[in-house]
């Protein structure tokens, strides 16, 4: 009973933890306290690959980064890092032993696009509306199961439109899918 009551109470502790830093960003995004600079792309996917990268071998799936040294955009470093370690986390979630993640960086016109590109069971279209919503889960008992709050996907919407920028999905069933964060260039 312990150890259930053990398992439980760090499930809500993240939960607490996904909804303050919800909420942080939020309120700093109202109230303009959210300083944007121009950066690398380069170095922020880097670190949060670095950040991955042991439960990435845990589950045997390879990460593969690819993004040239000279696209830059408008962020607050720490904070786009983490939209891209939630979309890397999910990645190397829902993908099987021996797949590969791929993380892009590139600039398309006025964009500079991170793509988080999984070899996974994909996900069915008439969820892609409703992927960005707090809560919202695909298939709750294996995001239960693999840790899942529900709010990491939020959090990576809002910290895109905290950066004055967006995001999206591709997906197919049983081909995997590509998140994608797309900012003002620098």
């Amino acid at each position: 009973f312990l150890n259930i009551i053990g398992r439980q109470a760090d499930r809500l502790n993240t939960i607490i933890e996904d909804l303050l830093s919800l909420s942080r960003i939020e309120k700093e995004t109202e109230s303009g306290g959210i300083v944007l600079s121009v950066g690398k792309l380069e170095k922020v996917l880097q670190a949060a690959v670095n950040d991955c990268s042991a439960r990435a071998a845990e589950r045997n799936v390879q990460v593969v980064l690819d993004c040239p040294s000279d696209v830059s955009a408008r962020m607050k470093a720490d904070l786009l890092e983490q939209a891209v370690i939630n979309l890397l986390d999910n990645a190397i979630k829902y993908s099987e032993p021996g797949k590969q993640v791929s993380v892009r960086g590139y600039r398309e016109e006025h964009l500079a696009t991170i793509a988080v590109e999984d070899q996974g069971s994909g996900i069915a279209e008439e969820h892609h509306t409703r992927l960005f919503e707090r809560f919202y889960r695909v298939d709750k008992a294996r995001s239960r199961k693999l840790g899942g709050t529900g709010l990491g996907l939020a959090i990576v919407k809002h910290i895109a439109l905290a950066h004055r920028g967006q995001v999206a999905v591709e997906s197919q069933v049983g081909k995997g899918s590509t998140f994608f964060i797309r900012l003002p260039a620098a």
